[in-house]
């Protein structure tokens, strides 16, 4: 049997924070992406790279939520490739913002913890 979970599936929180980013207001996505892309300081430059060739070959062709999104799947791959504790820390974040009632100009928290 073929394992075909997505790679924020393996953690409960990442998925919760996945999901809830799919479901939000695009307003909301894009304070979220904003969020997100704070990562790239996290991130070697190699595997920024990557992030870039993810981006070229999947934006307006995949089949996922974010793929019609370039600034989406550049902060979604960025999580993707952060580190286990870096992604859950963000992923905390991330429930936090797209949570709160006001959708208030928290935004410049930093991910880092």
């Amino acid at each position: 049997m073929t394992d075909k979970r997505r790679w924020y599936d393996r953690d409960p929180l990442l998925q919760e924070a996945m999901e809830l980013l799919s479901l939000s207001p695009d307003d909301n996505k894009d304070m979220a992406e904003e969020f997100i892309i704070q990562l790239q300081d996290q991130v070697a430059a190699d595997v920024i790279e990557r992030v870039y060739e993810t981006i070229t070959k999947y934006q307006d062709k995949g089949n996922r939520w974010y793929d019609y999104d370039p600034v989406m799947i550049k902060a979604v791959e960025l999580l993707r490739v952060a580190p286990p504790h870096v992604q859950r820390a963000a992923a905390k974040k991330l429930i936090n913002v797209l949570t709160r009632d006001d959708s208030g100009s928290n935004s410049d928290q930093t991910i880092e913890e």
